[in-house]
Parts: structure tokens; sequence; C-alpha cells
């Protein structure tokens, strides 16, 4: 592992803490265990929306179920999924970091994509 991908998973975990997750997983692997492995009802909606913000941001350089991986990934975590003002903290850093991250995503996917071969 680099150390720049430790980097950033250091980030993303501090991230997670901040908005009331676990400091041991990261914000995707939470959202991947809320929107598939243990949906309440009401909250659903919140979780997928979350799930498909992050899987449509790193789609390019990973697969369209990011965050089903990450949590596949921390399954022995212990997740936590917060209050209301933590689900909207975690939904602020979700949006403030997805929205530029995914036009960096995207310009790498676009720029070292593989050609279609006939």
């Amino acid at each position: 592992m680099s150390w720049i991908y430790r980097v950033f998973v250091a980030i993303d975990q501090l991230g997670n803490a901040i908005a009331g997750g676990s400091p041991e997983s990261t914000i995707s692997a939470r959202t991947g265990y809320f929107a598939n492995k243990d949906p309440s009802p009401p909250l659903v909606q919140y979780w997928k929306a979350m799930e498909w913000m992050i899987d449509t941001t790193f789609y390019p350089i990973d697969s369209p179920n990011h965050c089903l991986q990450a949590y596949r990934y921390d399954k022995d975590e212990k997740f936590r999924e917060g209050s209301d003002l933590m689900r909207i903290i975690l939904s602020v850093i979700i949006v403030l970091v997805c929205i530029p991250l995914s036009l960096l995503t995207w310009t790498i996917g676009w720029l070292f994509r593989k050609p279609k071969t006939a």
C-alpha cells in the first residue's frame, strides 16, 4: 500500500469519525453497510443517495459498487449510523469532497481509458 493511499484512507476515516461514525472505518464502508446491509426504512433513501454520489465519483477509477466493496473489505467493523446532526455533517462532507473529486476521477478515467477494440 503506497504512502499516499494510506494518507487518503486516514483522512477518510477522520471524516467518518467527525460525522459520528467509527474512526476505524471509511465513509464509503459506512455508507455501503447502511445502504445495503442494514437499510432501516426511513433512512434507506438517504443512504442510497449518499452511496450513489460516492459510487459515481469513484466509478471511473474503481468500480460501480465502490461503497459495497468498501463495506465488504471492512465487514468486521462496527458501523455507527449517527444522529440526524451527524448524518447532516456526513452529507456535507460527502458533497464537498465528491464534487471536486469527481472532476478529477472522471478526467483521469477519460485520459487513461483503454480504446475499444473491434
